[in-house]
């Protein structure tokens, strides 16, 4: 049934300040190697990236009215993610509308079908992530939901939830989860550049990643 729903429960802002500065990858990995979208969903431009918390669209193929109501209702600082049944061949947005995001200072925009007037987009500087650049255009003819639950990419996607975008790829936060992810990027990331110290000083990928015992287990041999 169509339905706007314009409360909801966004992560806390702490939070998401928290989470942005890691990359969708570490991200992806601290929290188990979950909350990754599919790799066919990809920024316009690498320089992209975005954090925020996700206002959700469920949205017809080839129709972007609810993608047209979620800019209204939307506040700044939301990530709005539209779900419309992975079709490429359609242009559901552009530079118009993405004026109008800028104006209301949404943090950018990520749907599972094409976009178009990506030079125009990529000169406005709004993070714009899809499935597909299309210059077909859209209809506003069919009703669908703001802010429930959406599938996306694969991955189920709630209001509120934190969204991180960047050129490697896009990776959903359970809100309440997203303090503790955070601090689990950090120490990920922590730990990657002790590796690259060690590198650097000259020690091995064996040593570094202790794989001599591994590669010794699975009976591997070598003629050194």
């Amino acid at each position: 049934m169509p339905h706007i729903i314009t409360r909801i429960e966004r992560a806390a802002p702490a939070d998401v300040t928290a989470l942005a500065p890691f990359g969708s990858a570490t991200i992806h990995e601290a929290q188990g190697r979950l909350g990754a979208l599919s790799s066919r969903i990809k920024p316009i431009h690498r320089s992209m990236s975005v954090c925020g918390p996700a206002f959700t669209v469920s949205s017809a193929p080839r129709d972007n009215i609810m993608l047209q109501l979620a800019i209204h209702y939307a506040q700044a600082g939301d990530v709005i993610i539209v779900s419309a049944g992975e079709y490429e061949e359609a242009g559901s947005f552009g530079d118009v509308l993405g004026n109008a995001c800028m104006a209301k200072g949404i943090a950018g925009v990520i749907t599972d079908t094409g976009v178009r007037d990506t030079q125009e987009l990529i000169r406005l500087g709004l993070p714009v992530f899809s499935l597909s650049k299309c210059i077909k255009g859209t209809v506003k003819e069919t009703l669908g939901q703001i802010n429930g639950d959406i599938v996306i990419g694969g991955q189920v996607v709630r209001p509120g939830d934190v969204v991180k975008g960047d050129a490697d790829g896009v990776v959903v936060v359970r809100r309440e989860d997203a303090a503790e992810v955070a601090r689990k990027s950090a120490t990920r990331e922590e730990a990657e550049a002790g590796f690259i110290r060690a590198y650097k000083e000259g020690r091995t990928i064996i040593e570094v990643c202790d794989l001599d015992a591994v590669l010794k287990a699975k009976g591997l041999t070598t003629d050194l």
